[in-house]
């Protein structure tokens, strides 16, 4: 009579090792330095593609950016909708913040303080548009990670501390 051999697989040791594989391959792709790049990329880019709409030159926030924050955008609190105080000055804010911090995220410097500057932004976003809250949710949790774990090996932050001898 002739055996079969098994295969290495039907063995609990061989189901293992290609679990342990696997599971290097994903912490091979899923790399720190990678994730943290990532997540700045992430959620630099809806912010600059919103605030770069905002500006008709350097320094001159265009007449729609003003129109959305005196007529459209509204602060969903309690006994609301409010009106955002002086439209002006809040859509000029919110420009610059959408354009700078975005950059600053992006090349990694100052990383952790543009990352709580717009989860900020975005808490101001959802009292502005409350049904959107899905995807503010992703904004803050991209936020969080950023200033809970900083901007990784890939950033100016970094080079600048290696630099100093941190």
């Amino acid at each position: 009579m002739v055996q079969a051999e098994s295969s290495p697989m039907m063995h609990s040791g061989g189901i293992a090792a290609l679990i342990e594989r696997l599971l290097r391959l994903v912490r091979w792709i899923a790399a720190p330095w990678l994730t943290q790049l990532a997540l700045r990329f992430g959620l630099a880019t809806p912010f600059f593609r919103s605030g770069i709409l905002k500006w008709d030159g350097f320094a001159q926030i265009n007449s729609t950016a003003v129109y959305l924050f005196s007529d459209e955008f509204k602060l969903h609190l309690p006994g609301g909708p409010y009106a955002f105080p002086a439209p002006e000055v809040v859509a000029f804010l919110s420009g610059a913040g959408e354009v700078m911090l975005p950059v600053f995220l992006v090349l990694g410097l100052g990383t952790r303080f543009a990352a709580f500057g717009l989860l900020v932004m975005t808490a101001v976003i959802e009292l502005t548009v409350p049904a959107a809250w899905p995807l503010h949710i992703t904004w803050a949790a991209m936020a969080l990670a950023i200033m809970a774990w900083g901007p990784g090996r890939l950033s100016l932050d970094n080079l600048l501390a290696r630099l100093s001898g941190r």
